[in-house]
């Protein structure tokens, strides 16, 4: 019998921390809340300056990574849908931190900053973008469908809420294929606030609780469904507790070290064969909801503002490696310049590519052999008659 322990979600991330040189324990008192455990994380972490530097570099990275993308939306030399993770750093490295690359990953549309967390780099999601040969996809998936088989990122889908049944199906393959008695890799599917009640995830939730699945649906609560507040798109909106009879919890997904303590929590609870679990990361985008939308519609400047002076993760993690004596901010400024040329040279990178030619159309469809490197063309397959399609 699980009961419930509530802790008091403080939404101000806290930096306080004992330090020595290269190490430091840091307080996550206030950062979780958990809903039918009568376990839960360790209300302290320790982490050691090269860790926290790491982090860091990934995630202004992937801020950087993702103004350039808002930037060449704008010059129009990306096109179609296109959704930003600015403000969203720390749950994408918290989890890759917590995770192992034997561990099955999918996500929703908001997918480029988790394919350069799984092993992509910044040419190649911008590669991607620009509809290039030499994208992560070879520039058959775009913004919203990237993949690397190689490092277990099953990619982002187009549709809202489609990833979560692969994923339970990616959960149920971990388990089907470790032997009893060993610890499984398990499986998350994040997706968004305004998918959380698709019919679809409940019916996967009960088939991942009913056959123990090492399954994380994990709820990447940005405030807003598309331009929708949660008070007004959902009848209950503490995601955490939408699993019924499974176990969950919320935390703070703006605080990297919170993140990254809880997913190693919940990995090691989901992979011992106790089933699946919901986690909420509380969290929010700077961007609207995609390049179509500005995003200040349906809330106000000073909303933003605030939460970017506030409660920004990469401000927090500054703060806290500062306060433990790790940097400094001239350091650390210093590290921000270095990342933004090698941003700005991997995108220069990207444009000398080219789009695919049209014997690239039939790749990766058939397969004389089941191997990616044999081809097969098939008489069925019509390609494009230019003649035709040519208006005079």
């Amino acid at each position: 019998m699980f009961a419930l322990r509530r802790v008091t979600h403080n939404a101000v991330s806290r930096s306080r921390c004992m330090s020595t040189a290269t190490e430091a324990t840091f307080d996550l008192t206030g950062s979780f809340d958990t809903y039918k455990l009568d376990i839960a994380p360790e209300n302290t972490v320790s982490a050691t300056r090269d860790e926290l530097m790491e982090h860091f570099k990934l995630m202004y990275t992937m801020r950087r990574m993702e103004i350039t993308c808002d930037n060449e939306y704008k010059a129009r030399n990306i096109r179609g849908f296109c959704h930003l993770y600015d403000g969203q750093e720390a749950v994408a490295t918290g989890i890759n931190a917590a995770l192992t690359v034997e561990d099955s990953w999918i996500t929703s549309y908001r997918c480029h900053c988790v394919a350069l967390a799984r092993g992509g780099s910044v040419s190649e999601v911008l590669g991607e973008l620009f509809g290039f040969k030499d994208g992560l996809t070879k520039a058959k998936g775009g913004s919203m469908h990237f993949y690397n088989k190689a490092h277990n990122f099953y990619g982002g889908q187009g549709i809202v809420g489609a990833q979560v049944p692969v994923g339970t199906g990616l959960a149920f393959a971990n388990k089907y294929n470790t032997p009893p008695g060993e610890d499984m890799p398990v499986a998350i599917a994040c997706y968004g606030d305004g998918a959380a009640n698709q019919g679809q995830i409940w019916e996967s939730a009960n088939m991942a609780m009913l056959w123990k699945l090492p399954m994380i649906f994990c709820i990447e609560n940005n405030q807003y469904g598309m331009g929708t507040s949660i008070d007004r798109h959902s009848s209950h909106s503490e995601y955490y507790k939408m699993g019924n009879h499974i176990p969950g919890i919320k935390m703070d997904g703006m605080n990297i070290l919170a993140v990254k303590e809880g997913m190693r929590f919940v990995k090691e609870y989901c992979a011992k064969g106790n089933g699946p679990m919901y986690v909420e990361m509380s969290t929010y985008r700077y961007h609207g909801h995609s390049m179509s939308d500005p995003g200040t519609t349906y809330r106000n400047r000073d909303e933003i503002a605030n939460t970017r002076s506030t409660r920004d993760p990469l401000e927090f993690l500054k703060k806290t490696m500062i306060d433990a004596g790790f940097s400094d901010a001239e350091e650390l400024k210093k590290m921000e310049k270095e990342i933004r040329k090698e941003v700005q040279e991997e995108v220069k990178k990207a444009k000398q590519s080219s789009p695919p030619g049209i014997e690239d159309l039939h790749t990766f469809i058939y397969s004389k052999d089941g191997t990616k490197e044999n081809d097969e063309i098939q008489p069925f397959i019509r390609m494009p008659d230019y003649a035709k399609s040519i208006i005079a």
